[in-house]
């Protein structure tokens, strides 16, 4: 009687997102607020802030940056609500409606949507949402463009994003 030896390739199983996740970048604002946190930023990213808000990389470090430990973060504020937003969050107040009925919300967006660092960029595609389907579930409570819209992300794809050094040559999530 012969065995068959079963190739390691075989045994191999596609993680829990192997087939793919759906997330579209609605631009709500909800990722940039919240709890006190952090937002790294690389020296690199700061040299390309700089030369799109036309400043230096010392003006942006003392304007936008807070230093922790050898690494940077984005400063943040609080809001009306107490809640800790990144200081490039924007809110105004937008007046909407059809037939003479006016809404009025509130629109939260990114000053520096185009220039964000690394680490908003790759959101939601992080090692923590992507540890299991529950993570994955628990974020996607305060960020309605996951499970939503019609990109669908490869596994690929994911863990390029979730793997990355640096800004990706066309970002799979500038909406």
């Amino acid at each position: 009687m012969e065995l068959k030896v079963i190739q390691s390739d075989a045994l191999k199983q596609l993680p829990w997102y192997g087939g793919g996740l759906r997330f579209t970048c609605s631009q709500c604002g909800n990722c940039c607020t919240g709890g006190p946190g952090y937002v790294w930023i690389s020296e690199k990213e700061i040299d390309r802030l700089a030369g799109h808000l036309k400043i230096t990389t010392c003006q942006v470090v003392a304007r936008y940056c807070r230093k922790i430990g050898s690494k940077y973060s984005l400063k943040e504020h609080r809001n009306s609500h107490g809640e800790h937003d990144c200081i490039f969050l924007k809110e105004e107040k937008v007046a909407s409606g059809k037939d003479g009925e006016q809404i009025i919300f509130t629109k939260r967006s990114c000053t520096i949507y185009q220039f964000r660092p690394l680490q908003c960029r790759t959101w939601p595609f992080w090692e923590g949402n992507l540890a299991g389907p529950e993570n994955w579930s628990l974020s996607s409570r305060r960020c309605h463009g996951m499970n939503n819209g019609p990109r669908v992300f490869s596994q690929a794809e994911i863990e390029a994003l979730r793997d990355a050094e640096d800004w990706p040559d066309k970002p799979p999530t500038s909406g």
